[in-house]
Formats: structure tokens, sequence, C-alpha cells
């Protein structure tokens, strides 16, 4: 999967387009990522905990990683990989050519 944690993204599609975020959790199992404030469902929680805070809560949701773009320079690209010389592997914004 070529979005990791960290990576600021753009929704691409879906009810949130336009939505920039981070990635705050990749899930490269089911091919998804958490972002931060995008694709967010109320959740009925019960107190489980006498510390935990129960009713309805907000939560960040899976959202496909095919659905999201990188943002590199303020502008959505795709990403490729590049070996370089050393032998090291490094991501490649499509966009510009650059090392991300």
């Amino acid at each position: 999967m070529k979005i990791h944690k960290g990576d600021l993204v753009v929704v691409l599609q879906g009810k949130d387009r336009g939505k920039e975020g981070v990635v705050m959790k990749a899930l490269p199992k089911d091919n998804k990522v958490i972002v931060e404030g995008v694709n967010i469902a109320k959740k009925h929680q019960k107190a489980t905990r006498a510390t935990m805070q129960a009713g309805i809560i907000d939560k960040d949701m899976p959202i496909d990683v095919s659905n999201v773009a990188l943002v590199h320079k303020g502008k959505p690209t795709r990403v490729g990989y590049k070996v370089e010389a050393d032998g090291t592997k490094v991501r490649v914004a499509k966009r510009t050519g650059e090392v991300i």
C-alpha cells in the first residue's frame, strides 16, 4: 500500500470529497485507511469502565485507499516507487517526480 500513517491526503470520492486530513491508521490487509476528520459515524457507546464516557460519540471510520490521494506541495498526486543508486526503495510523487 502506497499511503502510510502520517501522510496528508485528500478525499477523491464519497460524501467527504475534497476534504483533507492526516492518515491516523493504515489497514493494508483491508486496503483501507482511517483519515482524521473524514468519514465520521455516530456510535452509541456504553460505559464499560468508571472512567469511560457513555453516550453518542463521533468515530472516524475506514475509507478505501483508492478514494484518497496523497497531497504533495499542495496538490494531489499518485505515488510510485524508485530504487536509488545505493539500493534503497523510496516513494516518488508521479506529478513532479520528486522523492516524498
